[in-house]
């Protein structure tokens, strides 16, 4: 069993707030994440799909995630970005491992 199975992470949506989120939500979201930085390593990337994808992010930690109180400062484990950052800043963001290091879910 993972180390990490009891845990929930802390995830950061740009612009907005953060959320508790537990090991099954961060599968999903490095899922996600995956699909970015492999969509983003083509030569034809689709704008639209990667904000969409982005999108799809931001809203399952919403759905699936608890909102952490404004008045407490914790560290997020990662950072969501906002739907209109720039393609450039989505480079910079997504790529190697993504936004989620494979480490954080062992």
């Amino acid at each position: 069993m993972s180390k990490s199975k009891g845990k929930r992470f802390i995830v950061r949506l740009m612009d907005d707030a953060q959320y508790y989120v537990n090991i099954d939500v961060m599968r999903e979201l490095n899922s996600l994440d995956n699909r970015l930085v492999r969509m983003l390593n083509s030569k034809d990337i689709d704008e639209h799909t990667v904000r969409e994808v982005i999108a799809g992010m931001r809203m399952l930690v919403k759905s699936k995630g608890k909102r952490v109180k404004d008045e407490l400062i914790v560290a997020s484990d990662i950072i969501i970005p906002t739907v209109d950052i720039s393609i450039e800043e989505i480079r910079k963001i997504f790529k190697g491992e993504g936004i989620i290091p494979e480490a954080l879910l062992d």
